[in-house]
């Protein structure tokens, strides 16, 4: 048995176990795969044993393997409480975008967990989504995001720790001259004939495509097709009036020059809001961020279901009993 094992080489075979995949472990620890697959030679050579059968079209755990995997979690896991001790670095913050003159929901979080925790440095940072925001994660290169936990792939969630934050409605904006736009709110039945922009062309935003896939599918709508999102106010605007489609969006989101937002109704769909960070970290601002966000849960009964609502299962499952 080695006297030293370096923990990159547990991280990596962490990663290929999860997804059984050297491809998607190497993407999901911004690696070369050369890099991870000689990793896992390396510690298999230390340990004297396979951990992997590979073949040309699968990776599968052996018995080895498999029983190593929870055991390089915990150390995994137990050397990031290691290096948090004492930890003064800035915390990163993913809050999407900045709300402006409102603050939205990851904004007022934030807010509060810097007055509740003023010796912690907490920086925001505007990935535009928690797909994006997920491969920061897990590089290390961002602490903490706010999206829909439900719509990450398998391998992404089990990684990650979620905290439920937020039920918050959903809404599409229109363009002023929009038919629908004169509508105080927007019943789904009458987006019949008007095919929904869910961002099908933006991967960063994979989660909320999900969402609004599944949201017209089971209301018989029409998604319109994928296009390349726009960045910024300015840009998007641009996109509203050249496209003229619907786009699904929140209640909590921007103006647009030209364009309104409508929340939609009958029933009311819900995109639950939530927070999310890697497994382990101990640092002050972060748990500053989770007791900040439960506690305004619960002051203002943010996880509160509507009745009559619709909420995907998967997003349903998460909500405190």
């Amino acid at each position: 048995m080695p006297r030293d094992l370096h923990p990159r080489l547990l991280r990596s075979f962490a990663a290929v176990a999860e997804s059984l995949h050297f491809g998607r472990a190497a993407e999901r620890l911004h690696l070369a795969q050369q890099a991870v697959s000689r990793d896992v030679q390396a510690l298999e050579r230390q340990l004297g044993c396979v951990l992997l059968h590979r073949s040309t079209r699968s990776v599968e755990l052996t018995e080895a393997g498999a029983a190593l995997l929870p055991k390089a979690r915990q150390l995994l896991e137990l050397q990031a409480e290691i290096t948090a001790l004492g930890d003064t670095r800035a915390l990163l913050v993913d809050v999407n975008s900045p709300g402006g003159e409102r603050e939205f929901t990851a904004e007022r979080v934030l807010a509060a967990a810097r007055r509740r925790c003023p010796e912690a440095e907490l920086l925001a940072r505007y990935h535009g989504g928690l797909t994006a925001a997920a491969r920061e994660l897990a590089a290390h290169r961002l602490d903490a995001s706010f999206g829909r936990y439900a719509g990450l792939p398998a391998a992404d969630r089990a990684r990650l720790v979620h905290a439920p934050v937020r039920l918050v409605p959903m809404a599409v904006f229109l363009p002023l001259g929009h038919p629908l736009a004169a509508l105080p709110a927007v019943p789904l039945a009458a987006l019949a004939g008007h095919p929904v922009d869910v961002f099908a062309g933006q991967p960063a935003t994979a989660e909320w495509t999900d969402l609004g896939g599944r949201l017209l599918a089971e209301h018989g709508l029409a998604a319109a097709p994928g296009r390349t999102p726009p960045v910024g106010p300015a840009e998007f605007a641009r996109y509203l009036a050249r496209h003229g489609s619907p786009v699904l969006t929140t209640v909590e989101a921007h103006d647009i020059p030209g364009g309104v937002a409508r929340p939609l109704v009958d029933p009311v769909p819900l995109s639950l809001l939530g927070l999310v960070h890697r497994a382990g970290s101990r640092h002050p601002g972060l748990a500053a961020l989770r007791a900040c966000a439960a506690e305004l849960a619960a002051a203002e009964g943010w996880l509160r279901r509507p009745p009559g609502s619709w909420l995907p299962a998967e997003d349903a499952a998460l909500l405190p009993g």
